[in-house]
């Protein structure tokens, strides 16, 4: 029948380029289509499935970039955005204080970073960030290794990774306490000291030993210090215990503070320096799990 001699034929048949158009995103949509996908497994994505987040991320990453405010006109041509497309996206955020606006026809990244910034912070857990990377160093030396905080005069073993096949027994629990002085991980904390408040801690404490091997002098500890400082790494040279010897790395955070020691225990016999490469670059991992982006 000729098209337009009858209203039925209209009504049951719709409309060629619009059935085309149906059939052609179905294809570009379905990676086979005669099967359908299991369900939840989808392909991975390189770019947001909703364009406009895509062009938020474009302005945040312009913004992020530079010291100073960008105008308008500045941000279009170098996000390739309409002029009117960025301003109602730099509208937006405004509202949520995403960017600030602190002049007319200008506009710069926005308090809610800096605040956002501070929640991530406090929510990174170090213990959390160190678990895994101290299982892997573990496996790769055989020996117990150790995550420490300083809490005053002392550091507290807060997490440990070790296997009846370390060769040694744990000789401090988890939630231990050990003078700073006597520790591989308590000399990295003194080394970051200024001179006058190890000068104290020395005064405070006394400087009590624990073995024949235990620094109970100050000048001593300072010259302890000091290769601590150079070298970034600390010793305890049965100090603390006759028989065990460990060596520590820095945790810090991203702010660059130390806020932990990870350490490797080990028999005398067996500590083997060449395990230093892991441990800094274990510690270095971790520091960098929780914001540190420089190296220590």
């Amino acid at each position: 029948m000729a098209a337009g001699s009858g209203g039925p034929v209209r009504r049951l048949k719709p409309a060629p380029e619009n059935l085309n158009m149906r059939k052609s995103s179905l294809l570009r949509n379905a990676p086979n289509s005669n099967t359908r996908a299991p369900r939840g497994a989808r392909p991975p994505r390189t770019a947001p499935a909703i364009q406009v987040i895509e062009r938020i991320y474009q302005i945040i990453d312009l913004l992020a970039g530079r010291q100073g405010a960008m105008t308008l006109t500045d941000i279009s041509e170098q996000t390739g955005l309409h002029p009117s497309t960025a301003h109602r996206i730099l509208s937006d955020l405004t509202l949520g204080r995403f960017v600030d606006h602190p002049q007319a026809g200008s506009y710069r990244l926005g308090m809610r970073w800096l605040e956002l910034g501070h929640i991530v912070r406090a929510q990174l857990n170090v213990r959390d960030a160190a678990l895994a990377p101290m299982q892997a160093l573990h496996r790769a030396t055989g020996q117990p290794v150790n995550l420490s905080v300083r809490q005053g005069d002392e550091i507290v073993y807060v997490e440990r990774a070790w296997s009846a096949h370390s060769g040694m027994q744990v000789i401090r629990a988890i939630g231990g306490h050990a003078p700073l002085h006597l520790t591989s991980t308590g000399k990295l904390f003194l080394a970051a000291e200024e001179p006058h408040r190890v000068r104290a801690y020395a005064t405070r404490t006394g400087l009590p030993g624990h073995t024949r091997n235990s620094i109970t002098q100050l000048a001593a500890l300072e010259r302890e210090l000091a290769r601590a400082r150079q070298t970034g790494v600390a010793h305890d040279n049965e100090e603390l215990e006759l028989g065990v010897r460990c060596m520590a790395a820095g945790i810090h955070d991203d702010q660059g503070k130390l806020i932990a020691g990870l350490s490797i225990s080990a028999p005398s016999e067996r500590m083997d320096e060449g395990w230093l490469p892991k441990l800094k670059a274990t510690a270095s991992a971790i520091s960098a799990a929780l914001g540190n982006s420089g190296a220590q």
